[in-house]
């Protein structure tokens, strides 16, 4: 009997499968797939473009369950290489992914299903964009899905996992969402996509820290893998000056609104990341502060590069 109660109360505590499942996306980075999509439909409605509000919820909704499918399939394939089971210096909710399969709060199979069904809805909402807008949205669409799918099982073995992530969730995302909306590309919204593209493969950078241990020891082999913690943290302060350059450049030569400087504001929260990632690169636990800034600088500096083309659309 008392096994029998002990049994009941740990059903009863477990979560409910759309708790279990909602946490297994991780919804707090989704930001990375949001930023993007407002960034670049923004632009196109400043320059003199529409703005459909059936096609940004598309845009938007098909962004959102490519990244859904993207987390969620890494989190599977982490599984199946050992990588999570063997992190024990992994830090909520930066690192070592959503340790639902790991609590057994979820089956690997559940997993599985959640990210099959996330690219079975991004595939829904581009066939339907498809018709919308032509032909051409279905590459961006491919190559997104493409991406996500391959980024665990081969690119981020390679090391050029972040590449393919800054590509992806930066340019890929900002100039789809302006395709969507004009049916042209131009050469203002790739350069504008540039600061977001640095900054969320700066976000996985930085993450994969902490992941550092666990990852070398299953043979994932991205550059922090390749280069070592100490290497790493130089290329992140570079990764970071980079961006503010790319943005005053593209301001300066590429025609993006001189408004978006609005995201040099957010240079101390930077500053901040560089001091906290220089001196505790190999300190899992009190690098969380860097963690969490290049997160906030990611979604600083794309919120107010939008709000910068808000004002330009309305001063003309």
């Amino acid at each position: 009997m008392a096994e029998e109660r002990v049994a009941t109360e740990q059903r009863a505590s477990r979560p409910s499968l759309r708790s279990r499942w909602y946490r297994e996306i991780r919804a707090p980075f989704l930001t990375a797939s949001i930023v993007p999509v407002l960034l670049g439909t923004t632009l196109a409605w400043a320059r003199g473009g529409g703005w459909s509000w059936g096609l940004f919820l598309l845009a938007m909704m098909g962004a959102v369950l490519l990244h859904i499918g993207t987390n969620v399939l890494n989190d599977y394939f982490d599984y199946r290489a050992g990588t999570d089971n063997v992190n024990f210096e992994f830090l909520r909710p930066y690192s070592g992914g959503s340790r639902m399969i790991q609590l057994q709060m979820m089956s690997p199979r559940e997993v599985l299903l959640e990210a099959i069904l996330a690219f079975a809805g991004a595939t829904i909402v581009g066939v339907a964009l498809l018709f919308l807008v032509g032909l051409p949205i279905l590459y961006f669409g491919l190559v997104g899905m493409l991406s996500g799918i391959l980024y665990t099982v081969w690119l981020v073995k390679i090391g050029i996992g972040e590449v393919f992530v800054g590509l992806n969730f930066g340019v890929l995302m900002t100039v789809g969402a302006y395709y969507v909306q004009t049916r042209t590309i131009s050469t203002e919204v790739a350069v504008a996509s540039i600061p977001i593209a640095l900054l969320i493969a700066l976000v996985l950078f930085i993450n994969q820290f902490q992941d550092y241990q666990a990852d070398k020891a299953t043979g994932k082999r991205h550059l922090v893998v390749r280069m070592g913690r100490a290497r790493s943290a130089w290329v992140y302060v570079a990764g970071l000056a980079a961006t503010y350059v790319s943005l005053v450049v593209g301001v300066a030569a590429f025609g993006v609104t001189p408004f978006a400087l609005l995201a040099l504001v957010t240079v101390p929260i930077a500053w901040k990341a560089v001091r906290t990632a220089r001196r505790f690169y190999d300190d899992y636990l009190r690098l969380a502060p860097a963690n969490q800034a290049t997160i906030m600088v990611h979604m600083f500096v794309g919120l107010l590069m939008t709000v910068g083309y808000l004002i330009q659309r309305a001063v003309g």
